[in-house]
């Protein structure tokens, strides 16, 4: 019998990778983004635990889309309220808040617990190439 490897607290080395997001696509670079943040990509990988790394996503106001996705593709909100549906496009949405473009993105890729929810509030969105985690990155991507 083999006895399975279960990763203790202090073996988990979380890293700061920072990724420039300007001209890459949407889909693509959250799926990078969302390995990352559960750890696919160490070897010592194990499902239930989070593993991951801190990432820090800069110029999310300059990624891309295929197709005429930046008209098509919208982001619905509802205050609870009858007739509260309040429809943003993609287009708006990265003008105004483009961390929400890839926090919605990257949580749609990730468990929805609470480990999915411990694990989202280590991405760090910028909508520019300023960001405050400089003592904190040694690491990049």
């Amino acid at each position: 019998m083999y006895k399975s490897y279960y990763p203790k607290a202090a073996e988990i080395n979380p890293q700061w990778v920072v990724i420039d997001a300007a001209g890459l696509t949407l889909g693509r670079i959250t799926s990078q983004i969302a390995a990352l943040l559960l750890g696919k990509n160490k070897p010592t990988f194990t499902p239930g635990v989070a593993m991951g790394d801190y990432v820090v996503v800069i110029n999310a106001a300059h990624i891309t889309v295929t197709g005429d996705r930046m008209n098509d593709k919208v982001y619905n909100h509802h205050s609870g309220y009858p007739g509260g549906l309040k429809t943003v496009s993609l287009r708006d949405q990265l003008k105004n808040r483009p961390d929400r473009v890839i926090r919605a993105a990257v949580w749609g890729m990730l468990p929805h617990n609470i480990m999915g929810r411990h694990i989202i509030k280590r991405l760090k969105i910028y909508g520019g190439a300023e960001h405050p985690h400089s003592a904190q990155v040694n690491a990049k991507a």
